[in-house]
């Protein structure tokens, strides 16, 4: 990440403290000596959490059993039959438990007061044996306000809510099934190149309705495991009230959402995503909550408060939504517990965490640019309770299963935040390169093709600190929204709906969209990152953007939904850049170059739109140039021997034009070109993107 030199003041004694307190401070300060001057802010942030991890240590027992929250709070069926229930309602005069158990009885069965705004109450079991509360029935938290308001609120430790017919808000379902499922498959190794498959499951159906766990475990999974990804982000799990917040208004965080099926069949589909060897993530919405009441974490117990700031700091003004209080002791208990729940009961492998920025920061990157001054970085407007409790939620993450994964969404590029926390970083596993999609949509919307700058191109590809690992990406979610437009459609546009037959000849748009789109994609795969991603559907050039149904749109399901069956039609298009999405990924897993080191780019040509770079031992060509093919064409690499074509973005089984012949050898001469020692002369048609194996080196 480019920075101005910091103009910080830390005097050597400070240095030499911030060594002292922090273990491996001096290795982080070595990869980037523009951070010294801010040794105390890493040496704060790490004795901070440090702090509170030795405080959990001293009251709780330990993070382990701190972050087991889920086993007392809410409600639990005891060995003897009774039930045992807890909460914390520090803002609370009264506390009852009410439900179809009871008939609805709001005060018959009241909580005891303890310490610390807790509550609890027991009991005991039926005389019969039969269960107290079974299995599917409904309940309720009465809550007496401080002023004598009768709340009914649903437990924030809720297994399982839903909605039933029209109404608004969601009911409280006591989960107890009587046969749970059990896990047959264990968790998959931590992927050497990670490659994700960002999915939604409620559009993943080419029909016009909310699809289920089932159908995307029976029909995605699949294509998944074809296309070659290894990595399932899933996005709207954690349940959300409003179908169209994409999952990122949280009403209930322990909950995984009713509206794609049971609890049960959502374990089946990570069960089953393990079966196949492939890592799935959870999109972790951390960062804020619904301001729902009725059905969410808002005024659990009258206040304003309880587990948000209150007052102003305690709302997201863009968002609308609550901040979390991550000082509080029980906020972190909650979300400390709720990372442990969703690796424990539903078998995920990880995270990524949205929002990080605005979570990092009091002013939540509203209005910042982020020039990558360092100073931006540190000082009063950081937000260091926030920190702590990344800092606290990769350490528990890792500790439990080393193998997880963790990725950040931070837009800001904060310095060590992938980083171990031994450094005094965060300790995320990962970083999203979020400038690359935004440099492609701008040389699309703003630029002619023989104007695109090869040098900025590969600057956005390249600009990353230094051992900090990224994800890159060409187009997200983010992307496939309604107000913004997919790579595909900012290539093709309408013609996608008319020109897509291979019965008829290839329009000029068409030809240049399908060419670009694999080129943009494999550059970004190659160069950007350490880890790769893709939504869901973007594979092939979804021809739709996405918009859920809201009052806009009439509630239509008609742009919630993916149209896989375009890919399977032999007399389409799409399936040329589904074919190529699965041999790029493939070819990946063979050679590696996700984890190889940072590419070394030999040529970024403008007049000619060439790039050339050499990855994991193989040798990557681009040629930019709407019309411009190159014969001879003398590109520099690092060692002599006999070159083959091993991926080549203009093959007729991609949409290509076929003019390379796979068969030829290419000899590389040891006659430097470009810094390199060796070079080579390669046939290299306009738009096209090829890749070359020296095949006489070892694999």
């Amino acid at each position: 990440m480019a920075a101005s030199v910091a103009r910080g003041d830390c005097s050597e004694a400070a240095l030499a403290a911030a060594l002292a307190d922090v273990p491996e401070l001096a290795r982080l300060l070595e990869l980037d000596p523009y951070l010294k001057p801010f040794a105390p802010d890493f040496q704060r942030r790490y004795k901070r959490f440090n702090e509170t991890l030795n405080n959990i240590g001293e009251n709780e027992g330990g993070i382990d059993k701190f972050s087991r929250g889920y086993e007392s709070f809410g409600v639990h069926r005891c060995a003897d039959g009774g039930l045992y229930c807890k909460e914390w309602a520090p803002g609370a005069e009264g506390v009852f438990l009410t439900g179809d158990f009871n008939d609805w009885n709001p005060f018959s069965y009241p909580y005891k007061k303890l310490d610390y705004g807790k509550w609890e109450l027991y009991i005991p079991p039926k005389q019969t044996k039969s269960l107290l509360v079974p299995h599917g029935s409904k309940l309720k938290v009465v809550i007496r306000s401080k002023s004598g308001e009768i709340l009914y609120r649903i437990s924030p430790w809720a297994k399982y809510v839903t909605r039933e017919g029209d109404n608004v808000n969601y009911d409280w379902i006591h989960w107890d099934p009587e046969q749970p499922y059990k896990f047959k498959h264990s968790r998959p190794k931590k992927p050497r190149g990670l490659r994700i498959y960002e999915s939604h499951v409620g559009i993943s159906s080419y029909e016009g309705k909310i699809a289920s766990y089932k159908h995307f475990t029976c029909n995605v999974l699949p294509r998944i495991k074809d296309l070659g990804y290894n990595c399932i982000q899933m996005m709207a799990i954690m349940e959300h009230a409003y179908y169209a917040s994409f999952g990122y208004q949280i009403t209930s965080f322990f909950a995984a959402s009713s509206r794609y099926g049971t609890p049960e069949e959502l374990k089946e589909l990570v069960d089953t995503a393990h079966s196949m060897g492939i890592t799935v993530l959870l999109d972790v919405v951390h960062s804020h909550a619904s301001k729902n009441s009725e059905d969410g974490l808002n005024m659990f117990d009258g206040t304003d408060s309880c587990y948000f700031h209150s007052g102003p700091r305690g709302n997201h003004d863009l968002w609308d939504s609550r901040l979390f209080a991550y000082s509080s002791w029980e906020v972190l208990r909650f979300l400390l517990s709720n990372i442990r729940w969703w690796l424990e009961e539903y078998g995920f492998d990880g995270f990524r965490f949205d929002g990080v920025t605005s979570m990092m920061y009091h002013h939540h990157g509203m209005g910042q640019a982020f020039s990558g001054d360092y100073h931006e970085y540190f000082g009063l407007q950081v937000d260091e309770d926030a920190l702590i409790y990344l800092m606290l939620a990769n350490h528990l993450v890792h500790m439990l299963y080393p193998d997880s994964i963790t990725v950040a969404e931070d837009v800001s590029g904060m310095p060590a935040l992938c980083s171990p926390i031994s450094q005094g970083g965060v300790g995320f596993d990962y970083r999203l390169a979020m400038a690359i999609p935004d440099k492609w949509i701008q040389l699309l919307k703003e630029f002619k093709d023989e104007d695109w700058n090869m040098g900025n191109i590969v600057y956005t590809l390249t600009n990353r600190r230094y051992l900090e690992k990224c994800i890159a990406y060409a187009e997200s979610h983010d992307q496939a929204l309604v107000g913004d437009k997919t790579l595909a459609f900012w290539l093709m546009d309408a013609e996608m709906y008319t020109n897509m037959s291979v019965l008829t000849p290839f329009t000029p748009v068409i030809d240049r969209g399908i060419q670009l789109h694999k080129m943009i994609r494999l550059i970004t795969h190659a160069l950007g990152g350490e880890g790769y991603l893709n939504f869901m559907g973007n594979e092939f050039g979804h021809p739709e953007w996405l918009d859920f149904p809201r009052k806009g749109n009439n509630e239509s399901y008609h742009y919630a939904r993916r149209q896989f069956h375009l890919t399977d039609d032999d007399l389409l298009r799409y399936k040329f850049l589904n074919n190529f999405d699965r041999d790029m990924n493939k070819l990946e897993e063979r050679c590696g170059w996700l984890s190889a080191p940072q590419a070394y780019v030999s040529e970024k040509h403008e007049g000619n739109k060439i790039i050339a770079f050499e990855r994991a031992g193989l040798l990557f060509i681009f040629n930019f140039h709407p019309s411009k093919s190159y014969t001879d064409y003398r590109v520099g690499t690092t060692s002599p021997g006999k070159f083959k074509i091993v991926l080549d973005t203009d093959a007729a089984e991609y949409g290509g034009h076929q003019r390379l012949d796979h068969n030829t050898e290419f000899f590389s001469q040891p006659l430097r070109h470009n810094e390199r020692p060796c070079s080579l002369l390669v046939y290299i048609p306009n738009r096209v993107g090829l890749i070359l194996q020296n095949v006489d080196m070892p694999n």
